[in-house]
Formats: structure tokens, sequence, C-alpha cells
């Protein structure tokens, strides 16, 4: 199993413990191939793991994006979702119905880079979201 995540086998070589909730919500994550809220983290790892509780999978989640080993996002309104951390990408987010779009980190390198040159900040996270109006919904307030 450990071998099939490459995340696993960099969290034994640094010392951590794989627990049965990491493994398990590491590997949900995976095979979901997209965002999950932690509510819904919670829904498909608590059928593997009797007695999980929904805090376990809140700290496990903030470990697993300590680690770099996932990617939080914010949907606005206080809503995370959480993603296994394969591409550096940011999200666009529509404020109406919430249609959301992956952008490559490549688009807003310079932006990071200028950010740094004239704070002097090291930018340690690669993962922003925006939030505006998809075309779709322009579209339908245009009337």
């Amino acid at each position: 199993m450990v071998s099939n995540y490459p995340e696993l086998t960099r969290l034994r070589e640094e010392g951590y413990r794989l627990t049965p909730q990491r493994i398990a919500i590491l590997a949900t994550l995976r095979d979901a191939q997209g965002h999950l809220s932690p509510a819904e983290v919670y829904q498909k790892v608590s059928k593997d793991i009797p007695g999980l509780t929904e805090a376990t999978v809140y700290r496990t989640l903030n470990f697993l994006a300590e680690q770099g080993l996932v990617l939080v996002a914010h949907l606005g309104r206080g809503q995370l979702v959480y993603e296994v951390a394969e591409t550096d990408h940011h999200h666009l987010i529509c404020k109406q119905c919430g249609d959301m779009q992956e952008i490559d980190h490549l688009a807003l390198e310079g932006l990071y880079k200028q950010f740094q040159d004239k704070t002097g900040y090291q930018i340690n996270t690669i993962h922003a979201t925006f939030f505006g109006y998809c075309p779709n919904c322009q579209k339908g307030s245009e009337g």
C-alpha cells in the first residue's frame, strides 16, 4: 500500500507514523481525483474506520496540508476543500454558480516573483483562489 502512495513513503522517511487515519484519508483524496470537503472525507473514510471522529479528520487534513501533501482551497463563506498536492495550481471560482476552474501556476509565476521582489517575503504557498463571475453568469446578469 505504501509503495502506491509516494506521499506515505515520504512521511515514513521523515519519521512520521503512518496511522490508519492518515493512510485512509490520503487514499480517499487520491481516489477522488478532485476536491473534497472535510465532511465528504469523513463520510467516505468513516465507513472503513469505525470510531473515526470529524475532529480526527480535520486534524489529519491539517497535518497533511502542513506537510505539503495536500492542498487547501478556500471556496468562500468559510468553506474549505482538500486535494492531493500533485501539481502547483490555483483556482478561479464563480461567486454566483460555484463553477471552479484550475489555473496552472506557471500563469502566475511572474506575479509571485514580483510579490517576493517588492515585499521581501519568501512565498512558500503555491496555491491561491480567485473569485469572480464566470462567462455564463456574466451573460445572465446582462439582461
